[in-house]
């Protein structure tokens, strides 16, 4: 099985990506470090298609948490097709935030997810869960992390890396199947 037909197998979305071992108590010091100040995040970044939504679902199904979307055109409501929108099915009972959120004749800033990001941080850490943030939009990241965020968390960058053949070949099947599902229509 070549590595583009294992990332579209039907049967691969219910699967995780990746082989993290089975969640155990104080199994991993940087989700269970006691809480002397800053709150912990986990970023999750690289270039589009390269299974940023993927892994960060497949973390969060093992530890107590949630993500927040920072790819800058899935906040907006509809244009699933288009952006290649994780479906509940593929969230895996996974909670997601500013997925799908704005409406799509509105316009939404790198303050504004900031902003918004920043209140969606404080509701899953209140909860005792820790936040993961996924996306491809690096302006938003960025904004982010040069608000008081720095003061309130500590993060743990996840830069996701796909060699360029790789990559080609995986993002032109997903066009493919894209336009089957109506993207053009």
């Amino acid at each position: 099985m070549n590595v583009s037909t294992m990332f579209m197998s039907k049967e691969i979305i219910t699967q995780p990506l990746i082989n993290l071992p089975p969640r155990r108590i104080n199994s991993n010091p940087f989700f269970n470090l006691p809480k002397l100040g800053k709150e912990k995040v986990v970023i999750v970044i690289g270039a589009t298609g390269t299974g940023k939504s993927r892994l960060s679902i497949d973390i969060a199904t093992r530890y107590s948490m949630e993500v927040i979307n920072s790819d800058k055109m899935q906040v907006y409501d509809g244009l699933d097709i288009v952006t290649n929108k994780v479906t509940k099915r593929e969230q895996r009972g996974v909670p997601h935030h500013l997925l799908g959120v704005i409406d799509p004749f509105c316009d939404f800033s790198a303050t504004d997810f900031s902003d918004m990001t920043m209140l969606s941080l404080d509701s899953i850490c209140s909860r005792g869960r820790l936040p993961i943030i996924a996306g491809g939009s690096n302006s938003y990241i960025e904004t982010l992390v040069d608000s008081n965020f720095q003061s309130r968390y500590e993060c743990c960058f996840l830069w996701v890396d796909v060699s360029i053949p790789v990559l080609q070949s995986f993002v032109s099947d997903r066009v493919d199947k894209m336009v089957a599902k109506g993207m053009v229509d």
